[in-house]
């Protein structure tokens, strides 16, 4: 998969401890390589459809990367609000419903329908259409999030930049996100699966079935399931502790829209909210 960014950002990247605000043509080169994440030309990481496999486009990261090197400090206001930073806010709204008191930063992508409660995405994260980024929910650094996804209140998806390698947080298509969970470390949430509130979900969380006790695959919400966070035993020199996990309560046929009044009961039902 060749990345959109030029090439330059690599021969950039090399001397990058050299560069500053006062290297003009490093710092016009970079400036077009994040406004192509800006635009959506390009991402910082995708799903691949042969492998099913997250590539991470590592130009593009080198992009971000050396932005805060070739950017200076600079004051901004925005109504009574007064900012001091590298990096100026995102001004690309086509399409987009952005609440007051919505933050998105400049090299961030928000497609069409996309719809930003007051909240935070940062540079390089990337929120396709039909989603709803709820009241005072966070798309950190370079996580992708797909198209019909609610990132409920309060919801806090992790970012990446560091280091080299690192796979940012993947929120697929039809997803949700409940009030207060947290989804980070590179963690996946496959698509269709829904996140009871304040479910903590990192790159190397253990996750069962409860039907079956069976263990899936670490740091993955399976896709079309219903899952809320649980503690497992785990025997300790000093005594046996409950560890975090994810149990998956339900499995829902592929493509199945959820009635919310019957998830809503569902999640209520292990003593949980919507």
């Amino acid at each position: 998969m060749p990345s959109p960014v030029p090439a330059e950002i690599d021969r950039l990247w090399e001397r990058r401890e050299a560069l500053g605000p006062a290297d003009a043509d490093a710092r016009d080169t970079v400036l077009a390589a994040v406004d192509l994440l800006d635009s959506g030309a390009a991402r910082v990481a995708r799903v691949d459809p042969v492998d099913d496999a997250v590539r991470v486009d590592e130009r593009a990261r080198r992009a971000i990367l050396l932005s805060f090197r070739v950017l200076g400090m600079t004051a901004s206001e925005v109504g009574p609000f007064r900012h001091h930073d590298r990096l100026p806010l995102k001004t690309r709204f086509d399409g987009v419903r952005v609440v007051p008191g919505a933050i998105a930063r400049w090299g961030s992508h928000l497609a069409p329908g996309v719809v930003l409660m007051p909240s935070f995405t940062n540079i390089g994260g990337y929120v396709d259409s039909g989603t709803m980024v709820d009241t005072w929910a966070t798309v950190g650094s370079c996580a992708q999030i797909g198209r019909n996804v609610h990132l409920a209140g309060g919801a806090g998806i992790g970012g990446v930049l560091e280091p080299a390698g690192a796979v940012p947080v993947v929120v697929e298509d039809e997803a949700f996100v409940g009030s207060r969970a947290m989804v980070v470390e590179g963690a996946r949430v496959r698509r269709g699966a829904k996140l009871g509130a304040g479910v903590i979900l990192t790159g190397s969380t253990r996750v069962y079935d409860a039907a079956t006790g069976a263990e899936l695959p670490r740091g993955e919400a399976p896709a079309w399931s219903v899952c809320v966070g649980a503690t497992r035993a785990k025997s300790f020199p000093g005594g046996e502790f409950g560890m975090p996990c994810l149990l998956v309560i339900k499995r829902l046929a592929e493509g199945e829209v959820h009635d919310k009044l019957a998830l809503e009961a569902l999640f209520r039902e292990h003593g949980l909210a919507f």
